[in-house]
């Protein structure tokens, strides 16, 4: 039995620095749209509020995860902590639905009975909120690429820079116009923008938790691949799944040409596999010919 251990740093411990600087910023921006909305008598600035008060938890809650996942195995949790990563990407994705919920449900009461808004004031904080946005987003871009938790908490701050577009916007018109349908309107459409996307951060979170194949393995290519291995002369029980995005764990049972080629065989499959797919646990079991006979999962 060959198998690789030691900690491996996750792609959002990468990016926990930019998170922190986020959640610094998001925090402070909080605290400006609760003083604003006050200040201006705004309901649309208030609400926004309790929006940037889901994120500001979403986001921290993404920096406990990496704090949790950055904690060694022990003899409990033999795989360390890497799957609180994952489940906080799950948490960001059902709040950011209910959020979009809340929104379309919220556009649709105001379309209803439209309220008379301090437009200019409105427009000033949400400007604020948009910059202070679009400096998270910019932060958080790289890392939502390589890990589901940062893509979390970059789909926050996106929903929030939508947002501050959509009260900008709302602004403008109402402003100009005194057309205070503008805002119910564009408010729904932000929850539609918002809902497709969470839903696809849902369904990867998901597939994470449940084991499933990742999607940046190819199982086909990767099978085939070890049978070609000088001394592999079949392969069984091969899994792939993640640990939590950007650290991939296999194990896999190889059958031997000739009982002797142990060692070579275990050391080549461990080789191969760390420098050609994206995997980076490896665990391998040798076999002589006829020993997975009585097994049925092959």
């Amino acid at each position: 039995m060959g198998d690789s251990h030691g900690h491996m740093t996750s792609a959002a411990g990468k990016n926990k620095k930019n998170l922190a600087i986020v959640f610094g910023l998001t925090l402070f921006y909080l605290v400006v749209e609760v003083v604003g909305g006050f200040w201006t008598g705004s309901l649309a600035l208030l609400a926004d509020a309790g929006h940037m008060l889901t994120d500001v938890v979403g986001v921290g809650l993404a920096l406990l995860a990496i704090w949790f996942a950055e904690k060694p195995a022990t003899p409990e949790r033999t795989y360390g902590y890497y799957r609180f990563e994952i489940l906080a990407a799950l948490t960001n994705a059902v709040v950011l639905i209910f959020i979009s919920l809340y929104i379309l449900y919220e556009a649709y009461q105001r379309f209803k009975n439209p309220p008379e808004v301090e437009s200019a004031g409105m427009l000033g904080v949400a400007s604020v909120g948009l910059v202070v946005n679009i400096i998270g987003m910019l932060i958080l871009r790289a890392g939502s690429t390589e890990s589901l938790n940062m893509k979390g908490a970059y789909f926050e701050v996106l929903s929030d820079m939508l947002t501050s577009i959509g009260v900008i916007v709302a602004g403008i018109i109402m402003l100009t116009t005194g057309w205070y349908y503008a805002d119910p309107l564009i408010s729904a459409g932000i929850g539609l923008f918002i809902l497709p996307r969470t839903w696809s951060l849902l369904k990867d979170a998901v597939g994470v938790l449940i084991e499933g194949t990742p999607t940046d393995v190819d199982l086909a290519n990767l099978r085939e691949s070890l049978e070609k291995i000088d001394g592999v002369a079949g392969v069984h029980d091969l899994h792939v799944w993640s640990l939590t995005s950007g650290v991939n764990a296999m194990s896999v049972h190889t059958v031997l040409v000739h009982d002797d080629q142990h060692d070579a065989v275990m050391k080549s499959v461990h080789a191969h596999v760390t420098e050609n797919f994206k995997i980076s646990h490896v665990t391998v079991q040798t076999e002589c010919q006829g020993y997975a006979d009585h097994e049925t999962h092959l």
